[in-house]
C-alpha cells in the first residue's frame, strides 16, 4: 500500500501527467471558436445590431490574441498563479454575459458587454501561457510535436463543448455561455498544482509516447467530425447527445493510461538505479563536469545582470540563446515573423472569419455553410498537428529550417484563397479543407521558431508578443479590406435594382464577383508573406543546419 501511495504522488507530480493536464486545460481554452454559436442570443435578448454584433466579435478577437499580460505575469509569478488568474477571468466575464442574456441583472451598456467578453476571451491567454509555455519547457527537444498537439487541442475545443453542451442542457444556447464560464475556470483550478517545470529529461522513447497521444487526438477529431454530420442528418434525443459526450470524455481520458503507463516505467528505472552502486564515471560526471558547466552559466548570468537590458539590445546573443526581451522584439528575425504573421494569420482569419457570407454569396444552403465551418475547425486541428510533428522530424532527420515548413504552408493557403476567388462546383469545400489546415499549422510553427531562435528564458512573454501581428492583420485586412470591398459590389447590385443604400438595412451580395478583389488580394498578401518568410530561411539555414540542442543538453546534463 505504501508503494502504490508513492507511485501515485510520483506519477501526480510526473512530467507526463502534466502533459496530459495540459491537454485538458487547452480543450477548454477555445470557447472564442464558439461565439458564433451564441451570439445570436446576445443579438436577440439585447436588442443590438449587427454593427454593435461585430463590435463585441472585435473586442472578443482583440481579448484572445493580446496575451502580453498573461506573458509578463509568467515571467515574475509561478504557473499555477497564472492558471487560477486566468480561471477567474474566465468565470468573470462569461458568467457576466450568461447573467446578461438571460436577464437577470439590468441590461448591460455596450461598453460593459464588450468588456465581459475581452476579459473572458483574455483569460485564454492563460490558459495557454501556463500549460503551453511549461509543456515546452519540460520537453524542449520535443518542442515541435508538443505545441502541435496542445494547439491541436485547441482547435478541437469548439466541437468538444458542443457536444458536451448538447448533453447536459439540450440545445439551449443560452446554457453553453454558462458552461465555457465554469468548465474551463475548473480545469484549470484543479490542475493548477500539477502543471509546472520539472527538471528537463530526454527519455529514448519520448516520441513513440507523443505519437501515442496524436493517434488518441485524431480518433477524437474523427468521432467529432463524424457526429458533426450525423446530427444534422438525424434528430437525437438526449439521451444519443449524452452517449456521444461519454465517448469523447472517455477518449479525452485515454492519454491519462499512457501517461501512467510512462510513469510507471520510470518509476521501476529510478529503483533499478537506486539499487545500483554508483560508479566512477557517473561521480566524475557529477563532482567535475556539472560544476564547470554551472560556473560557466553563473559567469554568463553575472554578466548579463551587470548590464542594464536597455545597454544591450543591440548586443545580442547568437540565435539559440536567451535574448532579453527588448533584444527579442527589436531584432530583424523578430521583425521578418512579425511581417510573416501579419500577412499569413490575417489572411487566414479573414477567411476564416468570411465562410459564412461566402457560401451565402454563392448560393449554397444553410446546412452546407456549417458544414464548410465545421470542415474548418477539424482541419485546424490537423494542420496544427502536421505542422507539429512533420516540421520536428524534418528538423531533426534532415535539418531543414522550420521556416520552411511555414513558406509552404502559407503557398498552400494562397491555393484555397483563389479557389474562393475563381469558385467552381464543390470549389469551396476543398478551400474549406485547405483554408483549415493553413490557418492551423501557422501557429505552432511560429511558436516554435520564436522559441529556437530566442531561447526559453523569456518564452512566456514573447510567444504572446508574437501572434501580436495576427489581430491586426485581421483588422486591416477583414474590415478595411475585404469588408469594404463586398460592400461597393453589394451597392453596385442595389444600384442595377434601382434601389438606394438607405432602402436596405443590411448589405447582402449575391455572386461570384463579391469575394473575387477581396480574395485576390488575400492571395497576393499571403504570397507576399511566404517570400518574407523566405528571407528568414536564409537568415537562419547555417542555425538550424548545427545541433540546435546541443548547449541545452551541455547545460541540463540531457542525454
Amino acid at each position: 500500500m505504501g508503494d502504490a501511495c508513492k507511485f501515485a504522488l510520483h506519477a501526480v507530480d510526473g512530467r507526463w501527467f502534466s502533459v496530459f493536464a495540459s491537454f485538458l486545460i487547452m480543450a477548454g481554452a477555445g470557447a472564442t471558436y464558439l461565439f458564433g454559436t451564441y451570439s445570436k442570443d446576445i443579438k436577440a435578448t439585447l436588442g443590438y445590431d449587427q454593427t454593435t454584433l461585430n463590435l463585441l466579435g472585435f473586442f472578443k478577437d482583440l481579448g484572445a490574441n493580446v496575451g502580453v499580460l498573461s506573458g509578463l505575469l509568467a515571467e515574475v509569478t509561478p504557473t499555477w498563479f497564472v492558471l487560477v488568474v486566468g480561471s477567474a477571468m474566465n468565470f468573470a466575464g462569461y458568467f457576466m454575459i450568461w447573467m446578461s442574456v438571460t436577464q437577470r441583472i439590468a441590461k448591460p451598456a455596450v461598453w460593459q458587454m464588450c468588456l465581459y467578453i475581452c476579459i473572458g476571451a483574455n483569460s485564454q491567454n492563460f490558459a495557454n501561457t501556463g500549460a503551453l509555455v511549461t509543456c515546452v519547457k519540460n520537453f524542449p527537444e520535443s518542442r515541435g510535436v508538443m505545441l502541435g498537439m496542445l494547439k491541436g487541442f485547441v482547435g478541437l475545443s469548439g466541437a468538444i463543448f458542443t457536444q458536451f453542451y448538447l448533453a447536459i442542457y439540450g440545445n439551449d444556447s443560452k446554457s453553453l455561455i454558462l458552461l465555457i464560464g465554469w468548465l474551463p475556470a475548473a480545469l484549470s483550478v484543479i490542475f493548477a498544482y500539477t502543471v509546472r517545470e520539472r527538471k528537463p529529461e530526454r527519455q529514448p522513447n519520448e516520441l513513440k509516447v507523443f505519437y501515442q497521444f496524436l493517434i488518441v487526438s485524431i480518433i477524437l477529431a474523427l468521432f467529432l467530425m463524424a457526429m458533426n454530420i450525423v446530427e444534422k442528418l438525424v434528430d437525437f434525443s438526449k439521451a444519443a447527445y449524452a452517449g456521444s459526450a461519454t465517448v469523447v470524455c472517455v477518449m479525452l481520458f485515454i492519454p491519462l493510461i499512457i501517461a501512467i503507463k510512462e510513469d510507471w516505467i520510470q518509476w521501476n528505472l529510478k529503483h533499478q538505479e537506486g539499487m545500483k552502486p554508483a560508479t566512477e564515471t557517473t561521480a566524475e560526471k557529477k563532482l567535475d563536469i556539472t560544476p564547470e558547466v554551472k560556473s560557466e552559466i553563473s559567469k554568463e548570468q553575472e554578466e548579463k545582470v551587470q548590464k542594464s537590458c536597455f545597454l544591450t539590445i543591440c548586443n545580442k546573443p547568437p540565435r539559440g540563446e536567451d535574448y532579453t526581451i527588448l533584444q527579442a522584439l527589436l531584432s530583424i528575425d523578430m521583425l521578418i515573423l512579425f511581417a510573416a504573421t501579419f500577412c499569413g494569420l490575417g489572411a487566414s482569419l479573414t477567411a476564416v472569419d468570411n465562410l459564412g457570407q461566402i457560401g451565402e454569396s454563392l448560393g449554397y444552403p444553410t446546412k452546407t455553410i456549417k458544414s464548410f465551418v465545421s470542415l474548418v475547425s477539424i482541419w485546424n486541428f490537423f494542420g496544427r498537428v502536421f505542422a507539429g510533428f512533420v516540421s520536428e522530424s524534418l528538423l531533426v532527420k534532415y535539418k531543414m529550417p522550420r521556416p520552411l515548413m511555414m513558406t509552404f504552408v502559407l503557398l498552400l493557403a494562397c491555393v484555397g484563397y483563389l479557389l474562393i476567388a475563381f469558385p467552381f462546383s464543390g470549389s469551396v469545400y476543398v478551400a474549406s479543407v485547405i483554408t483549415g489546415f493553413s490557418f492551423g499549422a501557422q501557429l505552432p510553427l511560429l511558436f516554435a521558431i520564436i522559441s529556437e531562435l530566442f531561447g526559453l528564458k523569456y518564452y512566456s512573454t514573447l510567444f504572446n508578443c508574437g501572434q501580436l501581428a495576427s489581430p491586426l492583420g485581421s483588422y486591416i485586412l477583414n474590415v478595411k479590406v475585404t469588408g469594404l470591398l463586398y460592400d461597393n459590389e453589394a451597392v453596385k447590385e442595389l444600384a442595377k435594382k434601382g434601389l438606394d443604400r438607405s432602402a436596405v438595412k443590411e448589405l447582402v451580395c449575391i455572386g461570384v464577383q463579391c469575394f473575387r478583389l477581396p480574395f485576390i488580394v488575400l492571395s497576393a498578401v499571403t504570397f507576399s508573406g511566404a517570400l518574407i518568410s523566405l528571407i528568414l530561411v536564409m537568415r537562419t539555414r547555417k542555425f538550424y543546419s548545427s545541433d540546435i540542442y546541443k548547449k541545452f543538453r551541455e547545460i541540463h546534463g540531457v542525454k
